[in-house]
């Protein structure tokens, strides 16, 4: 797809296609850290926890990280992103899913997992997040994501662990 996207909210603003991001650019480096620390902040009240590390991670660290990035930006920059990372086993891993809160439900969450699920077709994707942060939860099952566990991360904090089998991704090749 090309061009603007039009959210299904009452807004309507439009936002650009989802691109990737290049972290060794020191404004997109800045405004991708700006967006992680308020859509963060907003989990953290949520979950009722503020030790979420993308939360306390430096520049420095989040320049260098393993992770590949797609962001989406409108009229008043970047508003969203997402990370992942390969495992060995070939699935996909979401890392990060960040959406400023001024940009909640204008569907960009979507916009941006959709273009994931283009560029980087998996047999498995996986992804976390605190079990009480139930729009995230809803986003993930809304697109065919499942609980599959928990895991306690502080004291009365836990995440819930989501997977997703895609049966169109081609099968890993095996030799015999």
């Amino acid at each position: 797809m090309t061009g603007q996207r039009h959210a299904a909210t009452e807004s309507h603003r439009p936002f650009a296609e989802p691109v990737p991001l290049d972290l060794s650019d020191p404004d997109t480096l800045r405004h991708l850290w700006d967006l992680q620390r308020a859509s963060y902040a907003v989990e953290a009240r949520l979950i009722n926890f503020d030790g979420i590390p993308p939360l306390h991670e430096s520049l420095e660290e989040l320049r260098t990280c393993d992770e590949s990035f797609l962001g989406v930006r409108d009229e008043s920059g970047l508003v969203g992103a997402v990370a992942w990372t390969r495992l060995p086993n070939g699935a996909l891993d979401i890392c990060r899913l960040v959406v400023h809160p001024v940009a909640h439900r204008r569907g960009i969450a979507t916009a941006l997992l959709d273009a994931l699920d283009s560029i980087e077709p998996a047999e498995l994707t996986v992804v976390s997040t605190g079990a009480a942060n139930l729009p995230a939860i809803a986003v993930y099952h809304r697109r065919g994501f499942t609980a599959v566990g928990e895991r306690q991360i502080a004291p009365g904090v836990m995440l819930t662990l989501l997977e997703r089998k895609n049966a169109s991704a081609p099968p890993p090749i095996h030799n015999s």
